[in-house]
């Protein structure tokens, strides 16, 4: 089941730390998404991979808090938004 991880760097201020963690993170076995916010210093994380590992390689570019750790649902809840909309849409075309 896929996972979400947040990661607060505390070096990345700028575009260039930014796409060091990035591509750091990328090399990591199946890593399906990642997000970096430079004014918060945060870094998101989804897939199946693991979390220590992205913390491992992380480390070697600055300090590093892990925020938060758990199930990506979030996506699976935007997809189940949208169906219902359009079985709303398909019903009142019915009528």
């Amino acid at each position: 089941m896929a996972q979400k991880v947040v990661l607060k760097i505390m070096t990345m201020n700028d575009e260039k730390t930014k796409q060091k963690a990035i591509e750091a993170v990328a090399d990591i076995y199946r890593v399906d998404s990642i997000a970096a916010d430079l004014k918060e210093q945060k870094l998101t994380i989804i897939g199946e991979m693991d979390t220590i590992a992205i913390a491992k390689k992380l480390k070697k570019i600055g300090k590093i808090d892990i925020v938060s750790v758990g199930p990506a649902t979030e996506e699976k809840k935007e997809e189940k938004k949208e169906e219902e909309e359009k079985k709303e849409e398909k019903e009142d075309e019915k009528k």
